[in-house]
Protein backbone atom coordinates (compact mmCIF):
# COMPACT_ATOMS: atom_id res chain seq x y z
CA UNK A 1 0.00 0.00 0.00
CA UNK A 2 1.45 3.38 -0.68
CA UNK A 3 1.79 5.84 2.29
CA UNK A 4 -1.66 8.26 2.76
CA UNK A 5 -0.06 12.05 2.24
CA UNK A 6 -1.48 14.27 3.82
CA UNK A 7 -2.19 18.21 1.97
CA UNK A 8 -0.68 20.98 3.78
CA UNK A 9 -3.05 22.94 5.80
CA UNK A 10 -4.13 26.60 3.98
CA UNK A 11 -1.49 26.20 1.14
CA UNK A 12 -3.65 27.43 -1.55
CA UNK A 13 -3.19 26.42 -5.22
CA UNK A 14 -0.68 27.30 -7.13
CA UNK A 15 -1.49 29.52 -10.35
CA UNK A 16 -0.02 32.52 -11.62
CA UNK A 17 -3.75 34.71 -10.89
CA UNK A 18 -2.64 34.42 -7.33
CA UNK A 19 0.48 35.60 -7.20
CA UNK A 20 -0.07 38.35 -9.72
CA UNK A 21 -3.34 39.39 -7.77
CA UNK A 22 -1.34 39.33 -4.32
CA UNK A 23 1.29 41.66 -5.97
CA UNK A 24 -1.44 44.14 -7.02
CA UNK A 25 -2.97 44.17 -3.58
CA UNK A 26 0.12 45.05 -1.69
CA UNK A 27 1.13 47.73 -4.51
CA UNK A 28 -2.56 49.27 -4.56
CA UNK A 29 -1.86 48.95 -0.39
CA UNK A 30 1.14 50.86 -0.21
CA UNK A 31 -0.42 53.75 -2.66
CA UNK A 32 -3.49 53.91 -0.79
CA UNK A 33 -1.21 54.71 2.34
CA UNK A 34 0.72 57.08 1.25
CA UNK A 35 -2.14 59.04 -0.93
CA UNK A 36 -3.98 58.73 2.74
CA UNK A 37 -1.74 60.04 4.81
CA UNK A 38 -0.84 63.31 2.21
CA UNK A 39 -4.53 63.77 2.07
CA UNK A 40 -5.20 63.47 5.83
CA UNK A 41 -1.93 66.49 6.24
CA UNK A 42 -3.42 68.37 4.18
CA UNK A 43 -6.90 68.53 4.88
CA UNK A 44 -5.80 68.80 8.73
CA UNK A 45 -4.36 72.14 7.87
CA UNK A 46 -8.19 73.68 8.04
CA UNK A 47 -9.02 74.69 11.45
CA UNK A 48 -10.07 71.65 13.53
CA UNK A 49 -13.17 71.12 16.19
CA UNK A 50 -10.80 73.09 19.08
CA UNK A 51 -10.29 75.96 17.35
CA UNK A 52 -11.53 79.46 18.14
CA UNK A 53 -13.87 81.11 16.23
CA UNK A 54 -10.93 83.64 16.05
CA UNK A 55 -8.69 81.00 14.58
CA UNK A 56 -12.06 79.98 11.98
CA UNK A 57 -12.19 84.03 10.83
CA UNK A 58 -8.25 84.38 10.38
CA UNK A 59 -8.00 81.29 8.22
CA UNK A 60 -11.12 82.22 5.61
CA UNK A 61 -9.75 85.90 5.45
CA UNK A 62 -6.42 85.56 4.69
CA UNK A 63 -6.36 83.06 1.72
CA UNK A 64 -3.64 82.11 -0.16
CA UNK A 65 -1.66 79.02 0.53
CA UNK A 66 -3.08 77.22 3.34
CA UNK A 67 -6.53 77.11 1.56
CA UNK A 68 -4.66 75.60 -1.72
CA UNK A 69 -3.46 72.83 0.51
CA UNK A 70 -6.64 71.89 1.86
CA UNK A 71 -8.10 72.31 -1.72
CA UNK A 72 -5.14 70.11 -3.00
CA UNK A 73 -6.19 67.75 0.09
CA UNK A 74 -9.74 67.18 -0.96
CA UNK A 75 -8.62 66.04 -4.40
CA UNK A 76 -5.71 63.47 -2.92
CA UNK A 77 -8.57 61.66 -0.99
CA UNK A 78 -10.57 60.38 -4.12
CA UNK A 79 -7.89 58.94 -5.34
CA UNK A 80 -6.27 57.28 -2.07
CA UNK A 81 -10.03 55.48 -1.57
CA UNK A 82 -9.59 54.39 -6.01
CA UNK A 83 -6.65 53.08 -4.54
CA UNK A 84 -7.97 51.54 -1.38
CA UNK A 85 -10.97 50.08 -3.86
CA UNK A 86 -8.12 48.58 -6.14
CA UNK A 87 -6.45 46.73 -2.67
CA UNK A 88 -9.68 45.62 -1.65
CA UNK A 89 -10.64 44.17 -5.07
CA UNK A 90 -7.05 42.46 -5.78
CA UNK A 91 -6.78 41.25 -2.17
CA UNK A 92 -10.58 39.16 -2.45
CA UNK A 93 -9.05 37.56 -5.60
CA UNK A 94 -6.45 36.24 -3.78
CA UNK A 95 -8.66 35.02 -1.22
CA UNK A 96 -11.26 33.54 -3.43
CA UNK A 97 -7.81 31.59 -5.37
CA UNK A 98 -6.81 30.16 -1.83
CA UNK A 99 -9.93 29.21 0.01
CA UNK A 100 -12.76 28.74 -2.80
CA UNK A 101 -15.12 28.57 -0.19
CA UNK A 102 -14.33 31.53 2.85
CA UNK A 103 -16.55 31.94 5.82
CA UNK A 104 -19.71 33.31 4.22
CA UNK A 105 -20.12 36.27 7.01
CA UNK A 106 -16.81 37.46 7.08
CA UNK A 107 -16.37 37.07 3.07
CA UNK A 108 -19.58 39.57 3.08
CA UNK A 109 -18.62 41.90 5.73
CA UNK A 110 -15.24 42.35 4.31
CA UNK A 111 -16.93 43.71 1.30
CA UNK A 112 -19.57 45.87 2.79
CA UNK A 113 -17.37 47.29 5.28
CA UNK A 114 -14.67 48.05 2.63
CA UNK A 115 -17.10 50.73 0.74
CA UNK A 116 -18.73 51.78 3.73
CA UNK A 117 -15.41 52.96 4.63
CA UNK A 118 -14.51 54.78 1.31
CA UNK A 119 -18.17 56.39 1.27
CA UNK A 120 -17.95 57.67 4.65
CA UNK A 121 -14.73 59.33 3.96
CA UNK A 122 -15.34 60.76 0.85
CA UNK A 123 -18.47 62.41 2.36
CA UNK A 124 -16.28 63.41 5.84
CA UNK A 125 -13.01 65.21 4.03
CA UNK A 126 -15.54 67.38 1.47
CA UNK A 127 -17.63 68.47 4.32
CA UNK A 128 -14.50 69.53 6.57
CA UNK A 129 -13.08 71.16 3.15
CA UNK A 130 -15.90 72.49 1.60
CA UNK A 131 -15.96 75.91 3.09
CA UNK A 132 -11.83 76.04 2.48
CA UNK A 133 -13.03 75.05 -1.52
CA UNK A 134 -15.56 76.62 -1.94
CA UNK A 135 -14.10 80.31 -0.58
CA UNK A 136 -11.04 79.38 -2.61
CA UNK A 137 -12.26 78.58 -6.15
CA UNK A 138 -15.68 80.58 -5.35
CA UNK A 139 -14.53 83.73 -3.97
CA UNK A 140 -17.18 83.85 -1.42
CA UNK A 141 -16.14 85.57 2.18
CA UNK A 142 -17.07 83.71 5.52
CA UNK A 143 -19.21 86.14 7.69
CA UNK A 144 -20.08 83.52 10.31
CA UNK A 145 -17.71 81.15 11.91
CA UNK A 146 -20.07 79.06 13.22
CA UNK A 147 -21.01 77.96 9.49
CA UNK A 148 -17.18 76.75 8.97
CA UNK A 149 -17.28 74.92 12.10
CA UNK A 150 -20.59 73.35 11.54
CA UNK A 151 -19.11 71.58 8.20
CA UNK A 152 -15.98 70.85 10.64
CA UNK A 153 -18.34 68.51 13.28
CA UNK A 154 -20.31 66.68 10.32
CA UNK A 155 -16.83 65.88 8.53
CA UNK A 156 -15.12 64.64 11.76
CA UNK A 157 -18.53 62.39 12.87
CA UNK A 158 -18.67 60.91 9.69
CA UNK A 159 -15.02 59.83 9.67
CA UNK A 160 -14.38 59.73 12.89
CA UNK A 161 -17.46 57.76 14.57
CA UNK A 162 -18.61 56.15 11.24
CA UNK A 163 -15.68 55.62 8.67
CA UNK A 164 -13.10 54.59 11.08
CA UNK A 165 -15.29 51.72 12.52
CA UNK A 166 -16.16 50.57 8.85
CA UNK A 167 -12.44 50.56 8.78
CA UNK A 168 -11.67 48.57 11.72
CA UNK A 169 -14.24 45.91 10.35
CA UNK A 170 -12.88 45.79 7.42
CA UNK A 171 -9.43 44.98 8.70
CA UNK A 172 -10.93 42.51 11.34
CA UNK A 173 -12.70 40.96 8.80
CA UNK A 174 -9.98 40.86 5.84
CA UNK A 175 -7.26 39.30 8.86
CA UNK A 176 -9.60 36.56 9.46
CA UNK A 177 -9.45 35.11 5.75
CA UNK A 178 -5.89 36.12 5.18
CA UNK A 179 -5.06 33.70 8.68
CA UNK A 180 -7.59 30.97 7.56
CA UNK A 181 -6.01 31.70 3.79
CA UNK A 182 -2.26 30.80 5.28
CA UNK A 183 -0.99 34.26 4.50
CA UNK A 184 -0.59 35.87 7.16
CA UNK A 185 1.79 34.04 10.46
CA UNK A 186 0.87 34.12 13.85
CA UNK A 187 2.06 37.16 15.54
CA UNK A 188 1.67 39.65 12.69
CA UNK A 189 -2.17 38.04 13.19
CA UNK A 190 -2.29 39.40 16.33
CA UNK A 191 -0.69 42.79 15.43
CA UNK A 192 -3.24 42.93 12.79
CA UNK A 193 -6.23 42.67 15.37
CA UNK A 194 -4.62 44.73 17.74
CA UNK A 195 -5.05 47.35 14.80
CA UNK A 196 -8.57 47.11 14.30
CA UNK A 197 -9.24 46.55 17.68
CA UNK A 198 -7.99 50.18 17.94
CA UNK A 199 -10.50 51.22 14.76
CA UNK A 200 -13.43 49.43 16.47
CA UNK A 201 -12.81 51.00 19.98
CA UNK A 202 -10.86 54.06 19.81
CA UNK A 203 -12.75 57.11 20.91
CA UNK A 204 -11.00 60.40 19.49
CA UNK A 205 -10.47 63.29 16.53
CA UNK A 206 -6.67 63.22 16.70
CA UNK A 207 -5.73 62.15 13.43
CA UNK A 208 -3.14 59.62 14.52
CA UNK A 209 -6.22 58.08 15.22
CA UNK A 210 -7.49 57.34 11.51
CA UNK A 211 -3.59 56.56 10.61
CA UNK A 212 -4.01 53.53 12.28
CA UNK A 213 -5.98 52.11 9.40
CA UNK A 214 -3.24 52.84 6.89
CA UNK A 215 -0.91 51.52 9.28
CA UNK A 216 -2.84 48.35 9.47
CA UNK A 217 -2.91 48.62 5.45
CA UNK A 218 1.00 48.68 5.63
CA UNK A 219 1.44 45.29 7.23
CA UNK A 220 -0.91 43.71 5.40
CA UNK A 221 1.13 44.83 1.81
CA UNK A 222 3.93 43.07 3.38
CA UNK A 223 2.99 40.26 3.68
CA UNK A 224 1.12 40.31 0.38
CA UNK A 225 4.21 41.06 -1.26
CA UNK A 226 5.86 37.70 0.78
CA UNK A 227 3.05 35.82 -0.69
CA UNK A 228 3.74 37.39 -4.04
CA UNK A 229 7.11 36.18 -4.37
CA UNK A 230 6.77 32.64 -2.60
CA UNK A 231 3.66 32.23 -5.22
CA UNK A 232 6.10 33.18 -8.12
CA UNK A 233 8.98 30.79 -6.97
CA UNK A 234 6.28 27.86 -6.76
CA UNK A 235 5.50 28.88 -10.21
CA UNK A 236 9.08 28.64 -11.56
CA UNK A 237 9.63 25.56 -9.43
CA UNK A 238 6.18 23.89 -11.38
CA UNK A 239 7.31 24.66 -14.89
CA UNK A 240 10.97 23.39 -14.23
CA UNK A 241 9.90 19.99 -15.35
CA UNK A 242 8.39 20.86 -18.35
CA UNK A 243 11.49 22.97 -19.61
CA UNK A 244 13.46 21.17 -22.54
CA UNK A 245 17.02 20.10 -21.24
CA UNK A 246 20.09 19.90 -23.71
CA UNK A 247 22.62 17.32 -24.06
CA UNK A 248 26.15 18.14 -24.43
Amino acid sequence: MHPRVEPVRNAGPVSPGASSAARIAAISGLLFAGLFLVALVLVHRAPTLHDPDAAYAAFYARGGGDQILVAAGLYFVPFAGIAFLWHMTAMRNVLDTLTPAPSAMAHGLNLLSGIIFVTLLFAGTAAVGAVAFGVYFGHVPVEDPSAARTFTAVGYGLVFVFAVRGAGMFAITTTILLRNAGVLPRIPTVAAYLFAAVLLLAVSSNPAAVLVFPAWVLLISIFLLRHARRGAAAERDAMEPLRPTTRA
